[in-house]
């Protein structure tokens, strides 16, 4: 089917939803309710009270088209991300967990599936974080902008500098199932799987538009109160700052070190166990991350499991 191009407000919002069924998504995000029948973008945004700059830009910038950002309401926006937010973590991480559970084995005899529902505890937990400081620090400094006060000690770039995407370890344990998770003909952890890519999908895109739409517009906003010389904030407000082959990739140093961590060591202690000083057990540690892609505890008990490293019973759970 032939793409529409750049949407314009006097498209209607049902074309725009057959064109990219993503966009259901960011109309949820924005707001907006269903059964809009054929009416046109423009009048929907006015009569839900949605900014249809805005709407527009976000909406042309999921579907590949890049816009300006110069008069998007910065307002509309941040609602747009806190939306999104409890989206991700009041639904849709909760709802994979629970699916995750449902289609796993707990008795196997590995231990396999308590790990994996480890790792992605400490996923959730991680972008639940990442996520609150977004909430509580970046959008009251920006909604403090607003009201045109320049908060001496910080500014948007301090976020941008620190703003990791939240996808990868996602795809990471998407990967460890694929790869070390021992299980065949499972409908519900195939569907499961789905789920996991979709939600990769959609937090990359989310991170995508705090980057590329989000940061710039604050940026122009902080332009813009210094020129016009607003108020100052001097307070000090708290800111929150193939398997074998995988396997033969890692020396036996470094298989040395997998071993370990899996047993619940801490790098000081694995520094005292194999005589070697904390930053070489730091260096080979990066070292093995980059080599299997894998970057968390609980995933590497997971691959030291499956590729014969160590026992369950070695393993605290």
């Amino acid at each position: 089917m032939k793409k529409m191009g750049i949407y314009r407000a006097t498209d209607t919002m049902r074309d725009l939803i057959k064109d990219n069924s993503q966009l259901l998504m960011v109309i949820n995000r924005f707001g907006i309710s269903l059964g809009f029948g054929e009416k046109s973008v423009e009048e929907i945004c006015k009569e839900q009270s949605v900014d249809t700059e805005t709407f527009l830009a976000v909406a042309n910038f999921i579907s590949g088209y890049a816009e300006s950002t110069e008069n998007l309401s910065i307002p509309s926006l941040i609602n747009y991300l806190k939306r999104a937010h409890t989206f991700f973590l009041d639904y849709n991480l909760p709802t994979i967990r629970r699916r995750l559970i449902d289609s796993i084995d707990y008795s196997d005899l590995t231990g396999m599936a308590q790990l994996i529902i480890k790792f992605y505890d400490e996923y959730v937990a991680e972008v639940r974080r990442h996520m609150e400081y977004e909430d509580n620090v970046v959008f009251s400094y920006v909604e403090g902008l607003l009201e045109g006060i320049l908060c001496d000690s910080y500014t948007i770039q301090s976020f941008a500098n620190k703003h990791n995407h939240i996808e990868p370890k996602l795809n990471e344990l998407k990967n460890i199932i694929i790869n070390y998770y021992p299980e065949r003909g499972n409908d519900q952890l195939t569907s499961v799987l789905f789920d996991i890519v979709s939600c990769e999908r959609d937090l990359s895109s989310h991170c995508q538009v705090e980057d590329c739409m989000f940061v710039p517009a604050v940026e122009l906003l902080e332009e813009e109160i210094l020129t016009k010389g607003y108020a100052h904030d001097h307070s000090d407000r708290p800111i929150a700052n193939g398997d074998n082959e995988r396997l033969e990739l890692l020396s036996s140093r470094e298989k040395d070190i997998v071993v370990c961590v899996a047993r619940g060591l801490s790098n000081k202690e694995i520094a005292d166990h194999l005589n070697l000083s904390i930053h070489t057990v730091a260096t080979h540690r990066r070292n093995i991350a980059a080599k299997l892609q894998i970057h968390s505890t609980a995933g590497l008990t997971i691959y030291a499991i499956a590729n014969k490293l160590v026992d369950l019973k070695d393993i605290k759970l």
